[in-house]
């Protein structure tokens, strides 16, 4: 273990960017379970990730407000799409999530197919580059995220379906340039999933979890030398883990409430 490896000036842009991104995707997670669309956000996000390597493809760069604009445009694009396939077919839109998330997964592949630098590309677009986010992105992440939960808090029982998506499409665009598209996938579903039985208290449960799970995955990475996004994965399923071990230990048990809990 090196422990000079403990730069607090990596390590907290990098804790912040886990805590905004935790912020949403606890909330938003919650919904995805009571929904039963587990998938969602990986395809979606996959999707967005699609929108980043077609700009860089076109010339337009994988950086800046032309890939912002064009990973949204793409996961926009795929929410509604993921919109009218859940009222045409509700019965079977977990395994058009699959399709979807399939489609986009090897699309990126297929656009990668020439560049000489896809291997490193598509690493970062799964595991991320969380230690090197800059203040700029934690300002426009912080932003985004205010709104998506201002809105979500205030009108979550009016957005409908398609604002659900809407919302989802602008969270999960930001955050899988943020931390990566294993992160967001671990920090949507993970956190709510430990905390499904609770009663009272979940929300803060759950975004106590996603916390935990960042800060022990940021220390164990840069102490034992790791890569940090799939390192932090699995703090926040040790996390998880932990937090029902302690309730079970404790004999707490109450059956979830729908929603936000």
């Amino acid at each position: 273990m090196n422990w000079e490896a403990l730069d607090v000036s990596i390590l907290w842009p990098a804790l912040a960017a886990g805590l905004l991104v935790a912020a949403t995707h606890v909330p938003l997670g919650m919904q995805v379970l009571a929904r039963g669309i587990v998938f969602i956000d990986i395809a979606i996000a996959q999707i967005a990730g699609c929108g980043v390597l077609l700009a860089d493809r076109m010339g337009l760069g994988a950086e800046g407000l032309e890939a912002q604009a064009a990973a949204l445009a793409a996961a926009l694009g795929g929410a509604l799409l993921l919109t009218w396939t859940e009222r045409a077919w509700p019965e079977i839109q977990e395994a058009v999530i699959g399709v979807v998330f399939v489609l986009a997964a090897t699309g990126g592949v297929l656009l990668l197919a020439s560049n000489a630098h896809g291997s490193e590309r598509l690493r970062d677009l799964l595991a991320g580059q969380i230690l090197w986010v800059t203040r700029g992105q934690l300002a426009l992440a912080a932003v985004v995220y205010a709104a998506i939960l201002v809105a979500w808090f205030r009108w979550s029982a009016r957005l409908g379906r398609a604002g659900f998506y809407v919302l989802f499409a602008f969270a999960v665009t930001v955050s899988v340039q943020l931390v990566g598209l294993y992160l967001v996938f671990a920090t949507l579903i993970v956190p709510p999933l430990a905390t499904r039985t609770m009663a009272a208290g979940r929300l803060a449960a759950a975004w106590g979890v996603a916390a935990a799970g960042y800060a022990a995955g940021l220390v164990v990475s840069a102490m034992a030398d790791l890569p940090t996004g799939p390192a932090i994965v699995w703090t926040i399923v040790a996390a998880a883990l932990a937090f029902a071990a302690v309730r079970r230990s404790l004999g707490v048990s109450a059956p979830a409430r729908a929603g936000l809990g």
